[in-house]
């Protein structure tokens, strides 16, 4: 039996719509940029320093608009940029994708925002200011609040916009350190993922088989921690990578070398990489997969009390998925 090793150096996470701007300096107009009444970006890498702090006190409710601003500080290697309502006391923080990086609006992939906020107006007045969210474009929002969709439903509703909402459990690791050590079969070897690994990736992606899909992922590969088995032939048979919002996923065990236990080996390296880095060790599992969720129990996952909303605004990928399937025992959620 060898010993497992995680890779560091294979993943090394570096370091739209026009904003409406007033006639008149608003009060909220700094060196951060332009802003509205209801909202700053903040580009400022020391308050983008204070607010991960922030954010960080606040875990695990801040998971996914954490680990973006944690990335953003990290380099930023997928572009993103942050919004508040105000600083430096805020009420509402958005995450979103540049402007130079959407410029294909059917790009659900690519499109992503992740909200936190504190009062509830404070957040419906974000989303239904002038430039917060292009809504003519396909997006995903993401968040750990009731009101985050309850929100963007109200608002998409008076716009004339169907949404679409998928709901998750989430689980948190508080301590990935304290998770045991493994060892691995010496039919398999330990790796981090490839790009040359994104069409296989696409293929088993239960959202994935359409070409953005396949960048996105690739995407996922180049700048951020993954793990997989190797067969003797060097080809990927089980793998978890990580999303630019810091989450574990998405992941697959090929179906011919299922029930071997390597999953729930590679949830535990990933955790404890993403844990050396300094992100929450975090993901979503399915309702209805009962065998990741006994899994993630078993590895010490905490199941948190706050629902994981997936929000999608006219999703139209080439392969359209039904979203809501159960994964096949063995995989991590997508």
């Amino acid at each position: 039996m060898q010993q497992a090793s995680i890779q560091q150096g294979a993943a090394p996470y570096p370091g739209r719509e026009t904003v409406q701007v007033s006639p008149v300096p608003s009060l909220l107009e700094s060196a951060e940029g332009p802003s509205t009444p209801q909202m700053l970006i903040l580009s400022c890498p020391s308050k983008l320093r204070l607010l991960e702090g922030t954010l960080r006190r606040r875990l695990p409710n801040t998971l996914q608009v954490y680990g973006t601003v944690k990335t953003i500080n990290r380099g930023n290697p997928t572009a993103q940029e942050v919004l508040v309502d105000s600083w430096p006391e805020f009420k509402v923080v958005l995450t979103r994708p540049r402007r130079e990086v959407v410029s294909d609006d059917s790009d659900l992939y690519t499109n992503t925002y992740t909200v936190y906020y504190q009062d509830l107006g404070a957040y419906h007045a974000m989303l239904g200011s002038a430039g917060a969210v292009n809504w003519g474009q396909n997006f995903r929002i993401l968040g750990l609040q009731d009101g985050v969709y309850e929100v963007c439903k109200d608002i998409a509703e008076a716009k004339g916009i169907k949404l679409e909402v998928v709901r998750y459990f989430t689980y948190f690791h508080p301590d990935p350190s304290s998770m045991p050590e493994i060892r691995l079969d010496p039919t398999v070897r330990l790796s981090s993922l490839d790009v040359s690994h994104a069409d296989l990736l696409n293929e088993m992606w239960q959202l994935g088989g359409n070409e953005k899909s396949r960048k996105y992922l690739a995407s996922l590969i180049r700048h951020f921690p993954s793990v997989c088995l190797l067969d003797a032939a060097g080809h990927p048979v089980s793998w978890i990578a990580s999303y630019p919002f810091g989450a574990m996923g998405p992941g697959y065990t090929l179906p011919q070398h299922r029930r071997r236990g390597y999953m729930g080996m590679l949830n535990n390296l990933l955790a404890k990489q993403l844990h050396a880095l300094g992100y929450p060790s975090y993901g979503y599992v399915a309702m209805e997969n009962d065998p990741m969720q006994r899994l993630q129990e078993t590895q010490g996952f905490q199941r948190q009390p706050n629902l994981w909303y997936f929000i999608l605004h006219n999703p139209a990928p080439a392969k359209a998925p039904t979203l809501t399937p159960s994964p096949a025992p063995g995989t991590a959620p997508p």
